[in-house]
């Protein structure tokens, strides 16, 4: 299928002038060798691991694919026929293997031409239960793992327009599932329909901080499209599909049973809707049900959200964050604001943790109060509890251990959490007799699994941490040499045996089984390397310092062939990037990068040009840094400059690169720094920016990880926008841009606007809009083009 591309051009170096349209192409061969591989399974596991899934799916998604039938309608993207989101990635085939086999077993009677999602175990961990999606809706399917045999459940009427359209019973014997309802009514037409009148919005004087958001409600036929397509009725299922119905049709937004599978808690949305925030900020109302469909009690009441205060560690007032405590029968967790939720307000006490146990006839009881805002709690196998309170200015988190039988507290973790040298790591969990995930103690003691980034590379550990004096005894620390480990499980912690991923630059990723006391270790999968083409490119984490002082890393890769002791070519320098904002230096300067990644060519860097004789510094560190009361964007363009200098300083040195020839991109944010680096600084030959946001007054109330709106900081939003600075703007510039972007803040009308602006002012600029994409993109051809459209941009520029 050929289907034409509308690329506006604009006459530099050899590209043409003005508007051209033309099919799409293919890379160069070195590059379509990579881009065009078939992916691996990805892999799933059970909590006992002791059962494998591998899902396969395709590489890419087809443009066929991205032209189905779509609504855009309170925040999302939905296919009206089939009743589930238009952006789902489907699965189109499931084998099953025990861990301690060798060989995995393809499941029987899948559906044909299966377009399969959200794959659940069952509590029991004996089936997995999936979504098929047929050309008219939605089923449900069951495997028996035992015999790795599926079973289709019901009809394709299930509703998953607002996510999993089904929720396990605890007897691994049930599902409540979201059906279309018997009599729907059919969808509105609105677009031969004239107008009854206009669209009339009232702000009622109230300060509020709404971030722009896309695929809104804008009219009332949008909102009775709304309700008519998130509308359900909620059925038991039995695994041989017997039905019986539970409760009437409403807008279900979420379903989930107690631990006991006693208690039903169900949220559902209200009226008025919203045109000007999304979906998740309509009133609605949670609500307890019995076994048998009884209420048992309104248990929270949230009302229309369009006003919020200024602020990250801001909040809507009322109970939020509400669910069940994973560590009892039937019993509710939520959080309220002790501050009104405005994090601008002075409070000893930010927030407050409740419990109530059902059936809810005693009132809620205080469990916690945290000083900053709360983030979590987490419950163990025992009689404690960990709290976890955060605040974003500070970039502070900090947790506590909580003694439940005498309500003690202890500070645990303290620290930056941008730290990452100073993480304690994750708490190992495991299933309770509920089959929740509570955090795994035995004994008094727990066990902590960490990354290990440190100043000297990458150890991912094991802690065993006393519960009692807080003690932490070191168990492991991963000392690979050539390769690193990453460790996803503890599968028995007295004999040692974990479970872990291993990789190399050429190595693709596969899973062990290991005992860290014997240090002998068992493959689980063998997936081959997908890329061999670039198995022998060279990789390096190279060190530098930026003009200040800061540290800062990037990933070097040279071409295979390229003789790194004579020198005596000079290559072209690629670097791609994304901007990170910091409040202090010592955490900008920290690593988290490791040569012994596994080398992954995929289309949002530059690592395919190795291959056609481009040195590339990928993630290059570009740290936007802001101590004490001092914002980071209030120095954004020097401290961006200094990033990508010092960048092309540190590769120049080490004697590999012509730095004449240099060019810069990246992908969002990337591509807004790709554009202020060729605004404010001469040393690039060129830059590919994909869909960013060049024009910061479009979003006026905050931006990435700017909270301030813009008429706090006015010369701070329009400094940084290149929009703002077109006319300094003389460096050739390829934009690329989806043209169904759905990201907040980068609308596609930012690159159209940005390329109109630099045309009429004369810079050397070229704009590609991808049909059918959003803010990612997936589709085969798209991407095979973008591929093409990047090569010869800089194949024109840097080499030409």
């Amino acid at each position: 299928m050929k289907i034409k591309l509308t690329i506006c051009l604009l006459a530099f170096l050899n590209f043409y002038e003005a508007q051209e349209s033309i099919t799409y192409q293919k890379p160069s061969a070195e590059i379509l060798k990579l881009a065009d591989y078939e992916r691996p399974p990805s892999v799933l596991m059970n909590s006992k691991k002791d059962w494998i899934v591998f899902t396969y799916r395709p590489t890419y998604k087809t443009l066929e694919d991205l032209s189905q039938q779509e609504m855009k309608l309170g925040g999302l993207r939905i296919n009206p026929v089939t009743n589930i989101s238009s952006s789902v990635t489907y699965i189109n085939n499931l084998k099953v293997r025990k861990l301690n086999d060798k060989t995995e077993v393809q499941v029987k009677n899948l559906p044909s031409n299966p377009k399969i999602t959200y794959t659940s175990f069952s509590p029991d961990e004996k089936k997995l239960a999936f979504t098929n999606t047929t050309n008219k809706g939605v089923e449900l399917w069951i495997v028996d793992l035992e015999t790795a045999t599926a079973k289709k459940i019901t009809n394709d009427n299930l509703n998953a327009n607002l996510g999993s359209p089904y929720v396990w019973n605890k007897d691994s014997q049930n599902l409540l599932i979201k059906t279309l309802p018997q009599n729907r009514e059919a969808l509105i037409d609105s677009s031969k329909d004239l107008p009854t009148g206009p669209i009339v919005s009232t702000a009622d004087g109230k300060v509020s901080q709404n971030r722009t958001y896309q695929d809104l409600l804008k009219n009332p036929q949008d909102e009775k499209n709304f309700e008519i397509l998130t509308a359900s009725e909620i059925y038991n299922v039995d695994l041989n599909g017997g039905l019986k119905k539970m409760k009437d049709q409403d807008l279900y937004y979420g379903l989930s049973f107690s631990p006991d599978g006693n208690y039903l808690m169900a949220t559902t949305i209200k009226k008025p809707f919203s045109y000007i925030v999304p979906l998740g900020r309509f009133p609605m109302t949670t609500t307890v049900y019995d076994n048998n469909g009884n209420v048992v009690k309104v248990v929270n009441e949230t009302p229309l959200n369009e006003i919020m205060p200024k602020g990250f560690s801001s909040v809507r007032t009322g109970k939020r964050d509400m669910g069940w405590r994973s560590d009892l029968p039937a019993t509710l967790v939520y959080a309220e604001a002790l501050d009104g939720g405005d994090q601008s307000k002075t409070a000893d006490y930010r927030d407050e943790i409740f419990t109530w146990e059902a059936p809810f006839n005693n009132a809620p009881k205080s469990f916690f109060k945290t000083k900053q805002r709360y983030e979590d709690v987490s419950w163990t196998n025992d009689h404690y509890a960990i709290v976890s309170e955060g605040w974003y200015d500070t970039r502070n988190t900090k947790s506590f251990l909580v003694d439940l039988n005498n309500g003690e507290s202890k500070v645990i973790d303290d620290r930056n959490y941008q730290d990452v040298y100073s993480d304690p790591g994750n708490f190992n969990t495991t299933k309770n007799q509920y089959g929740r995930y509570v955090v795994d103690m035995k004994g008094g003691k727990s066990y902590l699994i960490g990354a290990g980034f440190t100043k000297d590379g990458q150890h991912p550990f094991i802690d065993e941490m006393d519960m009692k004096t807080l003690k932490k005894k070191r168990l492991y620390t991963s000392n690979l040499k050539n390769s690193k480990e990453e460790i996803i499980d503890i599968l028995n912690p007295s004999k040692g045996e974990v479970l872990t991923i291993e990789q190399s630059s050429s190595q693709y990723p596969n899973y062990f089984k290991k005992n860290i006391k014997s240090n002998k270790a068992e493959a689980v999968t063998n997936f081959a390397n997908p890329f061999e083409s670039i198995k022998d490119v060279y990789k390096e984490v190279i060190t530098y310092k930026r003009n200040d002082g800061v540290t800062l890393t990037g990933t070097l890769y040279l071409p295979a062939t390229y003789d790194r002791k004579a020198k005596t070519e000079k290559l072209p320098l690629l670097i791609w990037a994304y901007p990170t904002e910091y409040k202090d230096k010592n955490t900008a300067g920290q690593n988290t990068q490791n040569p012994n990644d596994f080398t992954f060519p995929y289309y949002g860097s530059f690592v395919y040009w190795t291959t056609k004789g481009y040195a590339v510094l990928d993630d290059a560190s570009f740290p936007i840094i802001g101590e004490g009361k001092t914002e980071p964007n209030d120095t954004f363009i020097p401290q961006l400059v200094a990033n990508g200098r010092a960048a092309i300083d540190a590769v120049d040195k080490l004697g590999y690169i012509d730095r004449t020839k240099v060019a810069v991109g990246g992908h969002s944010y990337g591509a807004f720094m790709t554009a202020n680096l060729l605004t404010h600084s001469k040393d690039y030959a060129c830059g590919i920016a994909r869909s960013g946001a060049y024009n910061r007054t479009l979003t006026p109330f905050g931006f990435q990880s700017e909270q301030r709106n813009y008429w706090d900081i006015p010369e701070i939003y329009n400094a940084m926008s290149p929009f703002m600075n077109a006319d300094k703007m003389k460096t050739p510039l390829l934009l690329i841009h989806g043209d169904a972007d759905n990201n907040p803040g980068t609308f596609t009308l930012q690159t159209e606007r940005y390329f109109q602006a630099l045309k009429n002012l004369g810079a050397p600029v070229k704009m590609v809009l991808l049909p059918k994409e959003a803010h990612g993109y997936a589709a085969k051809e798209n991407i095979l083009h973008l591929l093409w459209e990047q090569d010869q941009f800089l194949e024109k520029c840097l080499k030409k």
